[in-house]
This record gives structure tokens, sequence and C-alpha cells, in this order.
């Protein structure tokens, strides 16, 4: 099978060409971040007389140099593009575009054709131009400064070069783990749609995220996911929804106007998930990266248990603004979990309340306890778990947080897909209490729980889970 965008997402070489033996610019950043994320591989730095750059041998152009490479990173005055993919012909599968100057601007469209036609009579694919880079895990390969080399199974297509390191970034600190994350910029050679099919086939991929600004190609993504048949989640963070946004994204990358109505029909018939913000975008990964689409009971009944009476009103109204049930329970599970001795001022109804001092009881068994028995009763299709981590952490004896994390774990694996489970960690913004969050991300991710830094974010990432279990339900398609 021809894979033409393995030499991206597995590159096994890579030429800079732009890089200066000064130690200054995007090319050289490049090299320091290429290290910094361990690729393995040769890298030739490209420099008409630099000797050496970053430490590494400096060829004269692309023909000189000592093999072909995977990957061709072109950081260099847009002018000089075309001649350059000329001298590469042979030497270069895909070359990522970095400058700018081209289709974007009023008077580029002429240099971006002659790109183009270079490129095609070299042979090579070309991404961009006025794009920002690739992230590639597996490989190494990254233009983002301190990105994981951990691989994952998100893959996300963007076409703002900013974002795409925002979404990197971002995702990074909150769970997300990439098998490829792409900045596209202009487009005039690979397109959002081929790198959507390969994306589709890739087997290291299982979620998909689309930044889009362009409608150019809507017909192709709609074919492709129609075809697709929700095989694998789709997120979609469209910009340019209104007249003003359309207007900035025509002079960011010279993308046309589109009716948002047309995306929001898109979702409908695809399946694919829509997103309002650049937040909810990276959450909604992250949910379809760790929840399994259960299969027959799609995403609704949502119970609320934490340590906060005001947070779970707020987290109710979440969950109902986003077409989501905290219903009370029934008068026998209500009698079950009072019997189980909570102190004066529980509630567990649903929302549950349990002040954080008796959570602490016997190493969280009793949010064990309320766990088992919510499970028991299946009356929760997801269960969101709310801490308040300036309460928790003034306790300073014993690892309440850490106790509560492991009860989650093991009420999960005793009910295995039951029901969803997620955890919010509320956070004051005090350096210690960002610090104690990151920690416990961590836990909590390593025992397959996603986190959320509020209700809001968590009702919105169910939902959108919801919203796919009900689509692939409708259609007699298999969850997954």
């Amino acid at each position: 099978m021809n894979r033409p965008f393995d030499a991206l997402f597995d590159a096994r070489s890579i030429g800079v060409l732009g890089a200066s033996p000064n130690g200054e610019g995007p090319a050289n950043n490049f090299i320091v971040h290429l290290r910094t994320c361990g690729f393995e591989g040769p890298v030739y730095p490209i420099h008409p007389s630099a000797e050496s750059i970053e430490g590494l041998r400096a060829y004269r152009t692309p023909a000189d140099l000592p093999q072909p490479v995977d990957y061709l990173y072109v950081a260099i005055g847009a002018a000089r593009v075309p001649a350059a993919l000329s001298s590469a012909r042979g030497q270069a599968r895909i070359a990522q575009v970095i400058s700018s100057g081209f289709g974007e601007t009023e008077d580029g469209s002429a240099l971006e054709a002659d790109m183009l036609l270079a490129a095609r009579e070299a042979g090579i694919r070309v991404i961009g131009p006025n794009s920002l880079g690739a992230h590639a895990p597996r490989c190494g390969l990254t233009f983002v400064d301190r990105a994981l080399r951990e691989p994952g199974s998100v893959g996300v297509i963007s076409q703002s070069g900013g974002l795409s390191a925002d979404i990197v970034r971002r995702g990074q600190v909150r769970g997300v783990r990439f098998s490829g994350v792409v900045s596209v910029g202009n487009c005039a050679d690979v397109s959002v749609a081929e790198l959507l099919h390969y994306l589709q086939g890739d087997a290291h991929t299982r979620v998909i995220g689309l930044y889009l600004e362009n409608a150019g190609e809507a017909p192709q993504l709609f074919d492709i996911l129609r075809r697709a048949r929700g095989a694998k989640p789709v997120v979609i963070l469209k910009g340019g929804r209104t007249a003003q946004g359309q207007a900035v994204a025509a002079s960011h990358t010279g993308a046309l106007a589109s009716d948002f109505r047309l995306w929001e029909a898109l979702a409908r018939q695809t399946g694919a998930c829509l997103a309002d913000s650049l937040d909810e975008f990276v959450d909604v990964l992250l949910a379809f990266q760790m929840l399994t689409a259960r299969g027959g009971a799609p995403t609704r009944r949502v119970v609320l248990f934490g340590n906060g009476g005001g947070t779970s009103v707020l987290a109710t109204d979440d969950c109902v603004r986003e077409g989501l049930d905290v219903t009370r329970f029934d008068e026998s599970l209500i009698e079950r979990l009072s019997a189980l001795n909570l102190p004066p001022g529980a509630i567990v109804s649903n929302p549950i309340d349990v002040p954080a001092n008796a959570l602490r009881a016997g190493e969280g068994a009793v949010a064990h306890r309320i766990l088992d028995e919510v499970l028991r009763a299946d009356v929760a299709d997801a269960i969101i778990m709310h801490v308040n981590l300036t309460v928790v952490l003034g306790y300073p004896k014993g690892d309440l947080l850490g106790n509560l994390i492991d009860a989650a774990r093991r009420a999960r694996a005793a009910h295995a897909g039951r029901a969803h489970f997620v955890l919010v960690l509320r956070s004051d913004g005090d350096a210690d209490t960002e610090a104690a969050r990151r920690r416990y991300r961590a836990r909590a991710l390593a025992g397959g729980i996603p986190v959320f830094d509020e209700p809001a974010a968590a009702a919105r990432a169910l939902a959108a889970v919801g919203w796919r279990e009900h689509w692939l339900e409708r259609r007699g398609l298999r969850q997954a």
C-alpha cells in the first residue's frame, strides 16, 4: 500500500534549509527541538557557506546531501524556495515550507505556483507554505519546544501554525498523547483531505482532530468522513464562524469564507463533533483518547460526586446545559448510601456531597463503597468526581486525593464498562496547588482516568462522547 506520509510521521532522516551559523532563527530552533525530543536519525543542515551548524556538518545545497532525506524543513526567503526545491530533486520525499509570502499575500500567488511546479518536477510533496512544522513523537520529529517524545493515538491537522503548537503543548499537559500533529498552512500541495485520509487508515491513530479555516475542502472532507462511517472519533474546531472571523482567516491563510451551518450539517451526517474553543477541542480529544464508547447505552445519566455543595450546583447546571441528566436517586439507593454512616451534612441523593474529612476515613474506603453502590444500581452512564484541591491539600496527613483516585480505579475495575469515569481537579491557581494538580493528574491518567480542570469542561467532553455514541447507535454501527 502506498503511504506517502510515512515519510512525515516516521521520518528517519531530516534536512534543514535555512539554519544559520550564528545560531539564530527558526531553523536553528528546529534542530534544537529535534535533539530535545530525541530524534535519532541523521540531521543535515544546508547552508551555502557554513561548514557546520549546531555542531553538525553543513551542506551547500540539497543536491549535496550524502543521502536522500524523508523530511526537508524549509525556512528561507519565499523567493528562493522554488530554486531550492528544484535542487532537491531525488533528495527529499516531503518538504515542509515554513516560509510565508505566498498565496496568503496579495502578490504571492504566482510565486506559490512556481514553488508547486518546482516541487512536482522534483518529485517532492510540499506541506505548506506558510506552515510551522510537524510533530511526530514516535520518530522524535517536532517543531515545538519541550515536546514530549511519548507517542499516542491522537492525530491533528491544523490550518494554523500557532494553534498547532498550542495544541501540542496544552494537550500534552492535560494528558493528550499524539500520533502526529501537522501544521498545513496554505495547502498549496498536500491537502487536509489527503492527511485526513491517511490518518483514517493509520493504525497508530485512534482519534482525529481538525482545526479548519478554509471551506474549500469541505466536500472532500465530507466524502472521506462519510465513507469512514464513524470508524474513528473526529473533532473539528472551525475558525472563522463570524463575518469578522472569516475576514481574519482570509488574511491569515487565504481561507475562503463559509457558513457555519455547513459544518453543523457535516457533523450531523458524519458523526464528527464540533468544538467551540481550543480548550474544548483539547478536552474532547482527551475524552475520546481515554474513554471507550459504550455500546447500546449512550451517555446521558450523570452522577456527580465531590466535596463541594456549591460546585455540585454549578456542575448540575453545566451538565443540563449540555443535554445530560443529573437525576435524583430513587429512595432505595439513597437508603443504601445513607447506611454507610456518613457524617451530618453529607448529601447522597445525586449530586453526592461528602465533606473531605469524611472521605479520609479508611484511606478512601468510604469513597469506594459509595462508588460501588452507585455502579451496582446501574444509575449512571458517567460519574464525575470533582475535588477542591485547596481543601483536600489542607489535610497534610495521609494521601486523601491519591486514595480517592485509587478508590475510583478499584470501583471502575469491579464494574468494567458500566459507566465512564472522569475526574475534575479544581485549583485556586496557587503555584503549590498547580504543582499538586500536575502530580495527581499524571497519577489519574496512568490509571486510565481523564482529568479536567472544571466540571463544565468535563460535561462538555462527556456530551461529545454521548453525541458520538448516539450517532453510532442510530445507524446500527459498531461502537468504537
